[in-house]
């Protein structure tokens, strides 16, 4: 445990930011699972929108630095790789 003020209140930030980036990475993986799940049941028209929504929580979560931009980018290729594929 931290005796030192500022290295309590470097912990506390330290949680705060580790809370927000576990709800946008949750979030996104979710997201993520609800477009294989469409392109396994081979539902092309689900799985558009669910891809939608997904770039979108991808995007974010990059933005807010809870993942690299190029995971982001690849992420969102290989999605739409698979939505494109049931075309």
């Amino acid at each position: 445990m931290a005796n030192i003020e500022s290295a309590e209140k470097k912990n506390r930030q330290r949680i705060k930011r580790r809370a927000r980036n576990v709800h946008h990475l949750s979030t996104m993986r979710t997201h993520i699972k609800r477009v294989r799940a469409a392109v396994d049941e081979s539902d092309a028209k689900a799985a558009q929108a669910a891809l939608a929504a997904a770039i979108s929580l991808i995007d974010k979560a990059a933005q807010k630095g809870a993942i690299k931009k190029q995971t982001a980018a690849r992420q969102k290729s290989r999605l739409a790789l698979a939505v494109n594929g049931l075309a």
